[in-house]
This record gives structure tokens, C-alpha cells and sequence, in this order.
């Protein structure tokens, strides 16, 4: 997948799974890997970039003895990913239309 489509869509897969409920590091990349390929190291500027704006919250929380930082999705979070998903008829229809042109 191209690398620009891909970080777009990443974020929108954070968000998704953070609609869930609130989630840490490692869990949130073990729910996205089943979807699309992600690392640790490609995950946390995602994170801090949907935390700078306002799209996910943070807070600390103890577990097994350690502190675990968690996200949380927040209102603009989750109206991005309303957006994302208004577009998808949109994008179904481009998708369609470039595999009728293969066709022809």
C-alpha cells in the first residue's frame, strides 16, 4: 500500500480501535495487526499526533505493578472517524471505476 494512503489510514484505525474503549501500546497494535501491518515505533507518533490534536486523550493507570499509559478517543476523534466512513461510498465508487477502466 502507498505509503501517504497507508499513515491516513492508520489513523483511522487507531481511532476505531480507541471507539472501543480505551487501549494501551501494545494491545492497540496486537487489534490493528489482524487489519493492516503495524509497528510499536510507527504506532506512537501516530499517537502523539492524534493527541496534540485533541483526538485522543491520555491518562495513567497502575496494572501488575507497573504504570500503563492509556488512550482514550475524544470527541474530534470520533468525528474523524465519522468522516472517514461517510467517504467510503465515495471511495467505493472511484475503486469501482478504476476496475471497470482495467477491464475495458
Amino acid at each position: 500500500m502507498d505509503t501517504q494512503r497507508k499513515k491516513g489510514v492508520l489513523d483511522i484505525c487507531v481511532l476505531a480501535v480507541l471507539k472501543r474503549g480505551p487501549s494501551y501500546g501494545y494491545r492497540i497494535v496486537s487489534d490493528i495487526s489482524s487489519c493492516i501491518e503495524v509497528s510499536e515505533s510507527t504506532l506512537y507518533p501516530i499517537l502523539r499526533r492524534l493527541e496534540n490534536s485533541g483526538c485522543v486523550s491520555t491518562y495513567k493507570q497502575e496494572y501488575n505493578g507497573r504504570i500503563r499509559k492509556y488512550y482514550k478517543i475524544e470527541q474530534p476523534g470520533l468525528e474523524k472517524v465519522q468522516e472517514f466512513l461517510n467517504e467510503a461510498a465515495e471511495m467505493k465508487r472511484i475503486y469501482q471505476f478504476v476496475e471497470g477502466a482495467n477491464h475495458e
